[in-house]
């Protein structure tokens, strides 16, 4: 099957926001390619290079592009491509309303599905973050296992989250300093399932996932099966409101790895499905919508534990 690729030049302030937005007009799966997620890495002089040198010198650090698709059989006139490139053009300017974005430049090709189905795969070698994580993927036997290492095969394919990026990684910090045996755990917006996955390799039980995007969902549950995690691990389409689970028991931790402006949608509901003393961390919060998401936690009754920041993003701990 072919494939029009639509390409979004854009700084990594904007990336998340701009991922969401092709979510919001209809494109399932986003591809990213940002070189800062490689070149702000701390490597230990064990570590395995994140990504071959001479694919690193030929990348501009300051290009950053996300990606996504549709299908021909989806976008059967010209009429109907201009359409989607004005949709996409119109939307971008919102979003620069209150973020950079960069050259926001759009480009168009066309892809087989075999190529860029696995294209991504050349740039994502093994890496550890927070205490003991080691995310490996499948095509690799990594040789310097560590003792105390918890291993996360992952495959991201089309989802985000492959755990680079500097929102997930807080993420997962926090995540290993909450978890001490049989929390439960929901993360909502799951991405590729890592933050479900590494919750349950700390020892959560259950884990419930969710995430709106229908391919996020299908290589979320690939990744739980792969890591044998399936039977702590659950994951399921829909928001908050949506997914009958969440009203099952509330929960220890709450976990939101999206956009700000979503999570100042959820602020108001997480409560409801979360335990009193419960935590709630959410993340993917540029520096500059940082305070109007700590505003919207307080007016929803939750106390703010403490604030993470790495690079231009921000996390958030806070509790019920």
């Amino acid at each position: 099957m072919n494939w029009y690729q639509f390409t979004i030049h854009t700084v990594s302030e904007a990336v998340e926001a701009i991922a969401y937005m092709l979510e919001d007009i209809g494109f399932q799966g986003v591809e990213i390619q940002d070189p800062q997620d490689i070149l702000s890495q701390e490597k230990d002089p064990t570590a395995w290079d994140y990504i071959d040198e001479d694919l690193l010198a030929g990348m501009d650090p300051e290009d950053v592009t996300v990606s996504s698709y549709r299908s021909f059989a989806n976008v059967t006139s010209d009429h109907d491509l201009e359409d989607l490139m004005f949709t996409i053009q119109t939307r971008l300017k919102e979003i620069a309303q209150y973020l950079p974005i960069g050259k926001g430049t759009i480009e168009v090709s066309v892809k087989n599905e075999e190529d860029w189905a696995n294209a991504w795969k050349k740039y994502y070698k093994p890496f550890r973050l927070g205490q003991h994580m080691y995310i490996v993927p499948t095509w690799i036997e990594p040789e310097d296992v560590r003792e105390d290492d918890i291993r996360i095969t992952m495959d991201p394919g089309m989802a985000f989250g492959t755990g680079t990026h500097e929102t997930t990684y807080m993420c997962i910090e926090l995540l290993e300093s909450l978890i001490h045996g049989g929390e439960r755990v929901y993360d909502i917006g799951c991405g590729s399932g890592i933050l479900g996955i590494a919750a349950a390799l700390c020892g959560a039980d259950p884990v419930v996932c969710s995430d709106l995007d229908g391919n996020a969902v299908q290589v979320a549950e690939e990744n739980v099966k792969m890591n044998h995690v399936d039977d702590k691990v659950r994951v399921f389409k829909g928001d908050l409101l949506e997914v009958d689970a969440f009203a099952e028991a509330k929960a220890d931790i709450v976990v939101s790895n999206i956009i700000a402006d979503v999570i100042i949608g959820l602020a108001p509901q997480i409560p409801t499905v979360l335990k009193e003393g419960g935590y709630y961390i959410s993340s993917g919060i540029i520096r500059e919508r940082l305070e109007d998401v700590r505003k919207a936690l307080t007016e929803s009754g939750f106390t703010i534990v403490k604030v993470v920041e790495k690079g231009s993003w921000a996390a958030i701990l806070a509790t019920k």
